[in-house]
């Protein structure tokens, strides 16, 4: 880390490293992780033994679903948890674990993460 991050920035990276020691992706059970910047939010599936993003979904994508003026951050948020559920399904992924990347369990990481578990998720 340089010490010309923002401290809360920072803080984020020092959760972020805290948790991955404790939360593995394994091919059995991928890791379903979570990026928040302002605008958009990304959720990916990750194999850590292969090293393999197995599926990927973000508000960046061309989808009249994920549009962020149809309903705010947190409903964009929401369905880009049910659709990177979906794809894991379609996959035969039905169990991951959570990363939520150092970032706080409120707001937008907890829509997708309650988006994936309607979507029919488990973890």
């Amino acid at each position: 880390m340089t010490s010309k991050k923002n401290p809360r920035e920072q803080a984020r990276l020092k959760r972020k490293k805290r948790i991955r020691t404790k939360v593995k992706g394994t091919p059995d059970r991928p890791r379903l992780t979570v990026f928040r910047s302002a605008k958009h939010i990304y959720a990916q599936i990750i194999d850590d033994t292969r090293g393999v993003t197995l599926a990927a979904s973000s508000t960046l994508l061309k989808d009249p679903d994920l549009d962020e003026k149809s309903g705010g951050k947190v409903q964009s948020a929401e369905r880009v948890g049910e659709r990177i559920a979906r794809e894991a399904m379609e996959r035969g992924i039905r169990q991951v674990v959570f990363d939520r990347n150092g970032f706080i369990y409120h707001g937008r990481i907890r829509a997708v993460a309650d988006g994936a578990r309607k979507a029919g998720l488990d973890f």
